[in-house]
Formats: C-alpha cells, sequence, structure tokens
C-alpha cells in the first residue's frame, strides 16, 4: 500500500496570525536653502541692526516728532535746508516755518508760535522786550552784510575810483572787492557836483549823471547800460537786510557816527534822525521783495539783466559759491561781491517763546552737527577759543578751493541808532506805515 493510500491521523487547527498594522510611507524632504542673496544680505542686516542699537536710533520710528511753529526771516534758508532736518529730525524736531520779515516778526502777534528767528539785533530786542517772562534764546552766526553784482560792474567801479579788488593769493581773477561807501554814495544820488549831466568817464562825452554808462561800463561791441547806479534792496517796511542797509548810508552821511547817539535830547535826537533821513532817502532804490528772494533773482540764470547790484547776507553768495564748485568743480567768477566800508554785521537771534522752543534753542546752541552744516551753508559759526566766528569758515572754503574774502584794513564798523531813532529813518524812507505793537 502505497503512502498515499494510508488514512491520515487528522491535523490540528491553524493558529491564526495576528495582523500586522499598515505602515504609512513618508517622503523625505531635504531642508530648503536660503537664497544665495538672502545669505549674502544677511551679515549687512545684521551689521545695520547693531549700528542702530549702539547708536539709540533702533526705536526712533516709534518716538514722538515734535513740531515746533516758527516764524522766521531771511535766515530760514538754514532751517529749510534738507541735511538740517534731517539733523532736526534725529532729534524729534519738525520745523514748521512761516515767512515774514524781521520788522513784521518784531510788530505782529506771536501766538501760537513756538520760536522767532529775526534776522538782526533790532528786531530781537523789539521782541524780546515784548516778552512777559524770561525766555531762552541763542545767536547762533553772524552774517555781513554785501553787495552782490557782476564782473564788468565790479570793474567799472574800480576805474571809477570806488571799489578795489581783493587780492588773489596765487594769482587769477578775484571774487571780491572792497566798496568805499563814502564814494559810493556820490553816485547814487543822480547828481555830479550839483548837475544832472557830466563826463564823468573822462571820454569827451557829456551824459547823465550817475548812470552806468557816464561812469564807464559802456565799450563799443560790447555792453552798455544807460540805467543810473543803484542798488536793489529788499522791503525796508519788513527786511532787516533793507534797515541795515539803511542804517550804513545814515551812518556814512553823518559822518560816521551813529544819529542820535549821545543825545539826551528825544526831540532832538528825532529832529536829526529826519534830517539824514531826508538826505539818505533818494539813495535806494526800493524793490518791496524779502531778502531771500533777493539773493534768488540776484543768483537766478537772468540776475544780471534783473539788477546790476542786490542787497544780500554774504553766507548766501558763498552758499552759490560752494554748490557751484560741488557741480561744476571751479568758482563762479561772473558773480562777485562788494563788501562796503565802513561794513555792517548781521546777528540773528533764535528766540523761544515756549517749551517746545526751548529744546530747538538748546539743540541749535550746543549740536556739532547743526554748527558744521552752518559752515557748509556759508555761515560765519560763533565758536569760543581759538577757532573764532570766521577761521573754520575760511577754512572749508580754502578746502573746497574757493577763495577767501581778505579783511578789510579799514575796521570800521557801523553801530545801529537806538531802536526809537530807526524806526524813524525805516519809516520816512520807506513810507511805512508805523508798526502797531502787540504785546501777545
Amino acid at each position: 500500500m502505497s503512502d498515499t493510500d494510508r488514512p491520515h491521523a487528522p491535523s490540528a487547527p491553524e493558529t491564526p496570525r495576528p495582523l500586522a498594522e499598515p505602515r504609512l510611507a513618508t517622503r523625505h524632504r531635504e531642508r530648503g536653502r536660503l537664497p544665495r542673496h538672502v545669505v549674502l544680505a544677511l551679515p549687512l542686516a545684521l551689521a545695520g541692526l547693531i549700528s542702530l542699537l549702539l547708536s539709540g536710533n533702533a526705536l526712533r520710528p516709534f518716538e514722538t516728532i515734535a513740531t515746533i511753529e516758527a516764524r522766521m526771516a531771511s535766515k530760514s534758508d538754514y532751517f529749510r535746508d534738507p541735511e538740517v532736518r534731517r539733523l532736526l529730525l534725529e532729534n524729534g524736531i519738525r520745523v514748521d516755518i512761516h515767512r515774514l520779515g524781521s520788522r513784521g516778526i518784531a510788530t505782529q502777534p506771536l501766538r501760537g508760535m513756538d520760536v522767532v528767528f529775526p534776522s538782526g539785533q533790532p528786531a530781537a530786542k523789539l521782541i524780546l522786550d515784548r516778552q512777559d517772562r524770561s525766555v531762552r534764546s541763542v545767536r547762533p552766526f553772524v552774517s555781513p552784510l554785501v553787495l552782490g553784482t557782476f564782473r564788468d560792474y565790479a570793474e567799472t567801479l574800480v576805474r571809477a575810483g570806488v571799489a578795489t579788488p581783493q587780492p588773489v593769493q596765487g594769482g587769477g581773477r578775484t571774487l571780491y572787492y572792497d566798496l568805499d561807501m563814502h564814494k559810493f554814495m556820490g553816485l547814487l544820488d543822480g547828481l555830479d557836483g550839483g548837475r544832472d549831466t557830466a563826463d564823468q568817464d573822462r571820454d569827451g562825452t557829456l551824459e547823465r549823471a550817475d548812470t552806468w554808462n557816464g561812469i564807464g561800463f559802456d565799450e563799443p561791441g560790447a555792453h552798455s547800460n544807460s540805467g543810473r547806479v543803484l542798488v536793489r534792496t529788499s522791503n525796508v517796511c519788513e527786511s532787516n537786510a533793507a534797515g541795515t542797509y539803511l542804517s550804513t548810508l545814515a551812518f556814512v552821511e553823518n559822518r560816521n557816527s551813529t544819529p542820535g547817539a549821545g543825545e539826551p535830547d528825544k526831540k532832538k535826537a528825532a529832529r536829526e534822525a529826519l534830517d539824514i533821513a531826508a538826505r539818505i532817502k533818494p539813495l535806494i532804490d526800493l524793490q518791496g521783495m524779502p531778502a531771500d528772494e533777493q539773493a534768488e533773482s540776484y543768483l537766478s540764470a537772468l540776475g544780471e539783466s534783473i539788477a546790476p547790484i542786490s542787497l544780500i547776507y554774504e553766507h548766501q553768495y558763498l552758499a552759490h559759491q560752494i554748490d557751484y564748485e560741488r557741480e561744476h568743480h571751479r568758482q563762479d567768477t561772473n558773480r562777485v561781491l562788494l563788501y562796503p566800508t565802513p561794513y555792517a554785521l548781521t546777528e540773528p537771534q533764535l528766540i523761544s517763546l515756549s517749551g517746545k522752543g526751548d529744546k530747538l534753542v538748546a539743540l541749535i546752541a550746543t549740536d556739532p552737527e547743526l554748527r558744521r552744516r552752518a559752515i557748509e551753508l556759508g555761515f560765519r559759526v560763533r565758536f569760543s577759543g581759538e577757532d573764532g566766528t570766521s577761521e573754520q569758515l575760511n577754512a572749508y572754503l580754502r578746502g573746497r578751493g574757493i577763495q577767501v574774502p581778505t579783511p578789510n584794513r579799514d575796521q570800521t564798523k557801523v553801530y545801529e541808532p537806538d531802536l526809537d531813532v530807526l524806526e524813524k529813518i525805516i519809516t520816512y524812507v520807506g513810507d511805512c506805515p508805523p508798526p502797531v505793537r502787540d504785546t501777545s
């Protein structure tokens, strides 16, 4: 019997196998890499953050910016400068400028103002006298009053014997001339020896007295100007520049003496002031323009056709030369300055009228970066010690390759009359309405 035919014993039942849990297959993803430009930028971003933390500016965007309401005259161009505005914002200050002439600032209501910035001391004294509390103020810089003209006109004045070119170190054409105000005033009245015609340039031809052609400006085939020799001024009823120019004319007319000075009799001082005012009134050309617009006209492309001579501040001319050199890598030798002798120095004063104003005054008085920028804008900044008001500006000009003005040997300075006397001169010459005094 074969094995296949043999009966088999029954087998034990099979034990069921436990079911295995299904395994979920997962994909292994590679960690993404930062883009290369992000990796390269990270060190710079980190460095910038560290710099902000160290400088204390990391939270600057979250700080409150104080807006200071300011009424300012021609020196508002300092606060309008983009770099000055940036520096002020870094210190949490924004200045909202309301433009007005110095005399207007001194006589109009000041409600709502945090600071005022008249361009000279007469207006500043009027403002300080109106305050019923002690106020903080600073005189951060000075700027001489000058006459802006053009080379051909300046050389005509040299030939007429009223101007002298300043020397240039290393040679070349000068940017600056000294102007004898006593002789120059003789060209402003339209008369020569009491006559309205004369041969002032000795060319054998009688011409109208005190015209540019009459004193030798005209050249055959070149240029000609039959207009009178005049200085284009700003509005004498509003402007510190025009008021200071009037003080200069009055000082010279009064034999280099301040009208009314030392006179105890106020009525007699007033009569003296009015007498001098009547004599100098014909000598100026009243244009009614603010001082900063006067400089803009002079420095414009059409400046020479607008006026041969314009009354401006020295810093406005120097700022132009600095900008011109930066753009053209040379000086603007067509525009030149006449420095009057005797000379007048203007001292703008920033006066605080509120707590916010105190903060701005303190910053202007102490911040070295704001002082540095004032020098770069052509101002003679006040410094104590051996670095006086002029030396740092002179060093900056030399570094830019710009000629430095030479102080005149004649250091006679114009001293402005007392406020009452000056007001009488201004009101008479400019036919100005009397100032409305306001105590607010």
